[in-house]
């Protein structure tokens, strides 16, 4: 069954129906991203805070939880999914900070679905096939050309992603100001000292055995670090 057909086949179910009015009578017709009055109840849109998926729809703790239901109008669902000529802004960040500083997880936890993610570790597991702690140096080449061309992306706003997130080191303030510039991108820093990140470093398991290899990234990255 398509995408589509999966979602739509949610929202004739009983329990939706149900849900969605139970919602608009306890918290009535007010758009809760604009304010506006929403005449009409048939014009009230449930939309799901965490956007549903045929991978999530059947998860009730998603699809049926009222914590995760906006009731909104149309204009502002349609804002939300940014379609019909609601495309908005494309922000752009870059996520610097040393190895092993929390960075893509600070990207994991707040991007959504339909951003665009540029990020060495992750690209590296891509072509390989390898765990993103695992970067075999041959392939380098092959990973900056694609990260070039997804940085080209998004300094041209090439494509329908919504927001960026360019994940990296970026030690030297010369080279990371001039890139934030090009993008027009907002800078935000993960600001871990260096015993923290070989501590962090000593407590992960999955790089045990390339603590030496991790310990040099980590080391580089501060004897190079200009704020």
């Amino acid at each position: 069954m398509a995408k589509h057909a999966i979602l739509k086949s949610f929202y004739a179910t009983d329990e939706w129906i149900q849900l969605r009015l139970h919602l608009i009578n306890e918290r009535g017709n007010r758009c809760a991203h604009c304010g506006e009055i929403i005449a009409k109840s048939k014009d009230i849109i449930g939309h799901h805070i965490k956007e549903l998926t045929p991978e999530n729809v059947h998860d009730h703790t998603i699809s049926l939880n009222p914590d995760n239901i906006e009731l909104i109008c149309f204009d502002c669902h349609n804002k939300e999914h940014k379609r019909f000529g609601y495309q908005g802004a494309k922000e752009v960040y870059l996520v610097y900070g040393p190895p092993m500083s929390g960075k893509s997880t600070l990207v994991k936890q707040n991007i959504e679905r339909g951003d665009l993610v540029v990020d060495m570790d992750a690209l590296y597991a891509a072509v390989s096939m390898l765990p993103s702690y695992d970067k075999p140096d041959n392939l380098y080449t092959n990973v900056i050309g694609i990260h070039n061309q997804l940085i080209d992306n998004i300094r041209t706003r090439y494509g329908k992603w919504h927001n960026a997130w360019i994940v990296g080191g970026y030690a030297d303030k010369y080279k990371r100001d001039r890139l934030a510039e090009d993008l027009s991108a907002e800078v935000i820093f993960c600001d871990v000292s260096k015993e923290e990140c070989l501590s962090r470093l000593e407590q992960d398991i999955d790089r045990q055995y390339r603590k030496d290899e991790w310990t040099k990234y980590i080391n580089k990255w501060f004897d190079t670090y200009t704020k």
